[in-house]
């Protein structure tokens, strides 16, 4: 099929389980909320050699959030095991250390909830105080105060959710993979965890000629690579391709991300065919095709 005269391949995007903790961070304004947020999602791109997958979901208005102050939601994707681990750590190094910030609970109706003790930093200082009606602890620091509650809900989520934006220039499918990436941000429930929400080096799992690689470069969407690889994905005339990677708290919430990224991208000129990756079933049950999200 077509859409403003870009080809969409008839394949899916093939995804997987993840646990996903939603975080809310407020502070004095929304720069420093934002500031925190950046700080607190970090190193957190992908799982093949990151320790969680993680980036900011949406911005909040006061009205938003517990405190009534503006407010940035991230997400933190992991596997249950890690998950915990990974979310005392990143509040505890990146939040509570930022100037005015306030930690609250970002998914209230979750059956599991994983505990965040960070109130011992406190020393015995510390006291339990109530915010917008939800029980917090309050630990003195050079500030002031920093306010947070200590327990967050986890979902089951889906991670790897993703497409393909391919162009007859690097611009122009730059140009596309940034504005998909920029609807993204409007979609909630979802993060893009690469840089700009865009991923440039694409990666099979394992070598072909490295044993010791987890993972490789995905030749097959190499343009340099066309004439050299048999079984190339990149269609003729293709001169770069951009990816876009998706973790949300759903399949829904993922699925609608991908519809919304593929209709801001075929807008841009010079891009040319939007395609997905998958494994054949091999890497996760989620299925989602082209053709039904948009």
């Amino acid at each position: 099929m077509e859409i403003n005269g870009v080809t969409i391949d008839n394949t899916y995007a093939e995804a997987f389980p993840t646990w996903v903790c939603r975080v809310i961070i407020t502070a004095v304004t929304k720069d420093w909320a934002l500031k925190a947020a950046t700080e607190a999602t970090g190193f957190a791109t992908s799982a093949i050699g990151c320790p969680c997958e993680a980036g900011i979901e949406s911005i909040l208005s006061g009205s938003e959030t517990p405190d009534g102050r503006p407010g940035v939601a991230i997400l933190i994707c992991a596997s249950k095991k890690k998950l915990k681990e990974q979310v005392v750590e990143r509040l505890a190094e990146c939040v509570l250390t930022a100037p005015t910030t306030a930690v609250f609970n970002g998914i209230t109706d979750a059956e599991e909830k994983i505990p965040v003790k960070l109130h011992f930093f406190g020393d015995g200082y510390e006291y339990q105080k109530e915010v917008g009606g939800r029980k917090c602890w309050a630990i003195p620091i050079m500030n002031g105060e920093y306010v947070g509650e200590e327990e967050f809900g986890i979902v089951k989520g889906v991670a790897g959710g993703n497409f393909f934006i391919m162009g007859e220039n690097q611009m122009a499918a730059l140009m596309g993979a940034q504005a998909a990436s920029d609807a993204i941000a409007g979609v909630k429930g979802v993060i893009t965890s690469f840089p700009g929400g865009i991923v440039a080096s694409g990666s099979k799992v394992g070598s072909l000629k490295y044993k010791f690689m987890t993972a490789s470069t995905n030749e097959k969407y190499c343009p340099t690579l066309r004439e050299k690889v048999a079984d190339s994905k990149v269609p003729a005339g293709i001169k770069a391709v951009y990816e876009i990677v998706i973790d949300g708290v759903d399949e829904k919430s993922v699925a609608a991300a991908m519809g919304a990224g593929i209709r801001a991208a075929v807008q841009v000129p010079g891009v040319k065919f939007i395609s997905a990756g998958n494994f054949g079933g091999s890497l996760g049950p989620f299925k989602i095709d082209l053709a039904k999200v948009i």
